[in-house]
């Protein structure tokens, strides 16, 4: 009976506390042993939804509920039910019912794709190794103890063990991209002891347990990580793999562990929508105050007290409450004020807007089959307000495909398109360096004519697969060079040299690439050679010979010309430094605390005293349109970062390319070179002073310099350290942000993950407050796109965690111009007339309710039936602002796209600042008193119709009613730029179903009403001459000061943006008249 302990990293604070017996087989060990105590595991079901059948409606309720308006509308609508108040409480409660059952619709429906998501995970097929048989069941009946069996591109069900290989050597290959973004293989090792099973029978009659630590979701810290295969990694390039042993499952798998929502983001317009929220319920709660204290004033007399019609009883004389109840009687009288209904049309307005990114066919890739994604429809306002982007180098400004374009030997190049007759010693060790210093597969195409042809029979056809694309760019650069690696065979690995003869090397020991040593090593057994490639930096310090003058000077070049470069170097071991490397590796690999750091430990002594030999120089070839892109960002008033892992001189390479920097940039460096040279301090404080001299230049010149800054990871993490010397907290950090706020653009270079996000983080917090965006392609790019404000996957070749955990995903960096310029700005235009809109119509609609307090003695008289009072905002006013969210078009795309400065005009949430917030809510007032005071005074006089029928107070507040639908929806066709059918359809269609409802409402006897207050009321007002000419009157009225603005502002002031539309008129007129004249000739 076998017992495995595959633990790495277990913390010993109590003794094994921390780990777990799992029985393979779940076979109960034998008598005699230690005592079987049965664990409980979870199945293996995932569950990433969020309600169940049960808990729906109280979850969904007790969510939305928590929203301020809706609780506002809940308490108040609870408050028509409990006391007597002026309206019914159907006109909060529909309201309210309407708003939340939409919002659970919506929902309910998202988690139900969430739930149909789950069932087609937990139901998928997997064969399970039961009674030396493979028995096939579903994913979620696995139990941690079951055998599983995975053929060749199925997906992992959850963390495995893996126990035997269809390849003879007990390896298998995984790609990892579902959990960690690289699509790249990664080589599995079988447990040696049980490496040599083949049959399901075999792995049946095992018994044994594994001892692990319990769940945890670091991914880069698995016990036995070169056996623990996790769910969502699929299998590649073997035809199956035997006996895996379930060691954590469902919701304990390390990919579950390391699911999570996003962190909910909020957007500058809805924390504007907030603010204004609580404006107007300081309003409300003012006009509140004021009409019950107005009311007590005016009832000081006994006259109006208690008229002679309207005694008071004695149970009421002796109340106390009176007056509170009166506060909430107008409270709830002037509850309207307060826009629920907002809420859900800005919901529906960006669930539904968000097809257009999706449906926008300019944004989709032929090479991938597949156009932009929305993750999220809560921040596509937010593309209208970015001031900074920060975007990765590799796979986003560039393509990720490396093409091989020279190699140097001793410092002479070697072009490849040169045929060469090379026959020195360190060519020879270069180029099969190069061949046998990798981690490349080959996978073997079969079939020739229905014929299997090996690699051997004339040329190879076979291709490569590695971790790396510059691995796989680099053999095949050997490949056309003459060097062509074959195979790993049995531990051998075979290439063809360019005499056409087969070399074979055993390999020893491979010392896999980390992004801390920046290198890779491999010993193979040719008098124990070790070979080693990496970044100069890692290289250069370990070499003892060689021509490292030669070799440095050609890298610096290929460098700034923006290539990717590697160092290659050897060493001899004796037989003795072999075998101590071997010890230290052994004793490294069987540790079980400081697994990491004594694995780094041992390569620091193996890797050293490095006979340089030559460097290689790959391409990474800049994106499409890229450089466009960056150039229309710079226009639209954006700064663009650029972070990347990449030494300094290949990244500015790339950054001249792509216009980030101009060749009249001055280049400021804060890197780790120059803080050697002078202190950290003193470099800070003279750029610093260089870029303020420059700006207080600029501010007397016309000609402003523009600078441009480098920083290095290095020298990013002094800056933000909590204490420097000299320097209180956070001063040197202060003093980095002015001189980058004086710098059109940045370069970071050799960032860490992490160091991304600080970045991102440190822009954030600044006293400007800006709106971020981040974009990048590969999983080290999640962290930052998970911090900025808005964050963009590129659907890249390094997987597509970046894209997954993006609000957005496109398929290549130059759709950011579209996405941004003409989409953002879009929805920015769209949803800031929305809310301000929604504001302005609900203070025309309740002001003059309170103002006809004045002339009811207070007495909460409704101005407005109850049928208005529900409809107003569900029905009459609500379809045409919904519409012009989602289709107005101010400008035209071609103009956005061609004049990316427009971008700037809705900078820094311009729309819905203070001044235009009061702009509308005083426009609103002003409409508001036309609307009242102007039937007031038109009808001072006792008025007639033709029947000698007098006009009571139920067809004045009709009157007012009428004239404010009529006004408030001209309004939006006056602002409506971009008309089509639809538009026409549902602004006149709404004022339409206004006038047939109220003719239905008031013309018919309703059996389920117990009084009908307004029948023959809209009637007896259309019959009546002055009506329709008051109508009419007040409308203009109305309308006029705006229009009047509008023509002044244009004429006086215009923006941009106005400037365009008049660009765009004219433009079109001249194309008319073209036609016109054209015309006639044909």
């Amino acid at each position: 009976y076998v017992m495995w302990t595959l633990n790495k990293d277990i913390k010993r604070e109590e003794n094994w506390v921390d780990s777990r017996t799992v029985y393979i087989g779940h076979k109960e060990p034998p008598p005699g042993a230690e005592a079987y105590i049965p664990q409980r595991y979870p199945d293996n079901r995932i569950v990433s939804s969020k309600y169940t059948f049960w808990n729906f409606i109280p979850k969904n309720l007790f969510e939305q509920f928590r929203r301020i308006a809706n609780f506002y509308f809940l308490v108040i609508f609870l408050v028509q039910l409990i006391i007597d108040t002026p309206t019914s409480p159907v006109t909060s409660g529909l309201p309210l019912f309407f708003v939340i059952t939409v919002t659970a619709i919506k929902q309910g429906y998202e988690d139900w794709l969430r739930h149909k998501a789950d069932c087609s995970i937990n139901e998928c097929p997997v064969d399970v190794v039961q009674q030396g048989k493979v028995v096939r069941t579903q994913s979620h009946k696995l139990r941690v103890g079951d055998i599983v069996m995975v053929r060749e591109d199925e997906t992992f069900p959850c963390d495995l063990i893996l126990l035997s290989s269809s390849r003879h050597d007990g390896t298998c290959y995984v790609t990892t991209a579902s959990l960690d973004g690289e699509s790249s293989h990664k080589t599995y090792y079988a447990v040696p002891d049980t490496m040599a099973f083949r049959t399901e029978q075999e792995v049946d009659s095992l018994h044994a347990t594994i001892e692990c630590e319990q769940p945890q979701p670091d991914l880069y810290k698995p016990l036995g990580a070169e056996n623990l295969l996790l769910r969502g990694a699929t299998l590649k390039n073997t035809q199956h793999i035997y006996g895996t042993v379930a060691v954590y499952t469902g919701m304990e798998t390390k990919m579950a562990l390391n699911y999570q929502s996003k962190s909910q983001k909020r957007s500058a317009v809805e924390k504007s929508m907030n603010a204004f929220l609580v404006v107007y319920l300081c309003i409300l709660i003012s006009k509140a105050v004021i009409n019950t204290v107005l009311k007590y004033a005016w009832q000081w007399s006994p006259d109006r007290d208690e008229p002679w019609y309207n005694h008071r009883t004695e149970n009421e004389r002796q109340r106390h409450m009176v007056p509170f109840t009166d506060f909430l009687a107008f409270m709830v009288l002037f509850n309207y004020i307060i826009p629920v209904s907002m809420y859900v049309t800005v919901e529906m307005q960006k669930f539904l807007g968000s097809y257009f990114i999706t449906w926008d066919e300019d944004m989709f890739d032929e090479e991938l089959g597949e156009g932009a994604q929305v993750n999220t429809s809560d921040l596509n306002e937010e593309l209208g307000q970015v001031e900074y982007v920060f975007t990765d180098k590799t796979g986003t400004l560039t393509e990720n495909n490396m093409e091989f374009i020279e190699c140097c030997v001793d410092g002479n190049g070697v072009d490849i398109l040169i045929e060469t007759n090379m026959c020195f010693e360190h060519e020879d060790l270069f180029f099969r360096a190069l061949c046998l210093c990798h981690t490349v597969q080959v996978k073997e195409e079969e079939t020739v004519d229905g014929i299997k042809r090996g690699i051997h029979q004339g040329r190879p056809t076979s291709f490569y697969i590695s971790s790396s694309p510059d691995e796989v760019a680099l053999v095949e650069g050997m490949k056309r060079l003459g060097y062509t690696y074959l195979r790993l065979k049995d531990n051998y690995m075979e290439i063809l040299n360019k005499d056409d003869e087969i070399e074979r090397f055993e390999l020893l020991h491979v010392l896999n690439f980390d992004s801390v040593r920046r290198r890779m090593s491999v010993i193979v057994k040719s008098k124990y050679l070790l070979f080693c490639k990496g970044a100069d930096s890692s290289i250069f310090p370990r070499v003892v010979s060689g021509k490292v003058e030669q070799v440095k000077a050609r890298v610096e070049q290929n460098a700034v010309e923006g290539l990717r470069t590697l160092c290659v170097a050897y060493r001899r071991l004796s037989e003795t430094e072999y075998e101590e490397a071997c010890h230290h590796l052994s004793q490294a690999k069987l540790a079980l605390q400081d697994r990491e750091q004594r694995l780094a430990q041992a390569y620091d002594i193996i890797e050293r005293d490095f006979v340089l030999l030559g460097a290689t120089a790959v391409e990474d070839r800049l994106q499409e349109k890229a450089a466009d892109t960056i150039e229309s960002l710079h226009k639209a008033g954006m700064k663009v970062w650029v972070l990347t892992g990449d030494k300094m001189e290949t990244a500015a390479a790339t950054c001249y390319a792509s216009k980030l920097f101009r060749r009249s940039t001055q280049i400021l460096e804060l890197t780790k070179k120059r803080t050697e040279e002078q202190s950290l301090h003193d470099v800070l404080f003279e750029l610093n002073r260089t870029v303020l001299r420059q700006r207080s230049i600029s501010g007397l010149s016309v000609d402003c310099l523009d600078f441009g800054l480098i920083i290095d990871g290095a020298t990013l993490s002094a800056v933000l350290k909590p204490n420097q010397e000299g320097a209180g907290h956070g001063n040197y950090r202060e003093i980095f942000l002015e001189i980058c706020r004086n710098c059109s653009a940045v370069l970071c270079c050799r960032m860490a993950p992490l160091q991304k996000a600080q970045i991102v983080k440190l822009i954030k917090a600044s006293k400007e407050h800006p709106i971020t965006l981040a974009i990048g392609d590969g999983a080290n790019d999640v962290s930052m796109i998970l911090e900025a404000h808005v964050g963009i996957g590129i659907m890249g070749k390094e997987g597509r965690q970046a894209a997954r955990n993006s609000d957005y995903a496109i398929p290549k960096f130059k759709h950011l111009k579209k996405m941004l310029l003409v989409h953002g700005h879009y929805y920015y235009i769209r949803i800031a007339e929305l809310v301000q809109y929604f504001f302005y119509k609900n203070v025309c609609f309740i002001f003059p309710q309170f103002l006809y307090q004045f002339f009811c003695g207070f007495s909460q008289q409704p101005l407005y039936d109850t049928a208005y009072l529900t409809l107003y905002n569900i029905s009459f006013t609500s379809l045409p602002i919904l519409l012009y969210s989602l289709v107005e078009q101010h400008v035209t795309i071609e103009t956005l796209k061609r004049e990316p400065s427009l971008y700037r005009d809705i900078a820094k949430n311009s729309l819905l600042r203070w001044p235009v917030f009061l702009y509308w809510t005083c426009l609103g007032v002003f409409d508001a008193v036309i609307f009242f005071f102007g039937a007031y005074f038109l009808f001072d006089n006792t008025t007639f119709t033709s029947n000698g029928q007098m006009f009571g107070n139920w067809t004045f507040g009709t009157l007012v009613f009428t004239v404010l639908v009529f006004t408030v929806t001209l309004k939006l066709a006056l602002d409506t730029h971009h008309w089509t059918w639809i538009n026409h359809f549902v602004i006149w269609g709404s004022l339409l179903f206004y006038v047939i409802f109220s003719l239905l409402w008031g013309g018919i006897i309703w059996p389920f009403l117990n009084y009908q207050r307004m029948y023959y009321v809209f009637m007896q007002m259309l019959s009546s001459g002055p009506a329709w000419l008051s109508i009419i009157l007040l409308i203009t009225v109305s309308l006029l000061p705006d229009v009047i603005k509008k023509v002044l502002c244009r004429a006086i002031c215009p923006t941009a943006t106005e400037r365009a539309q008049v660009g765009c008129w004219h433009q079109h007129d001249n194309e008319t008249e073209a036609l016109n004249f054209i015309a006639p000739m044909f």
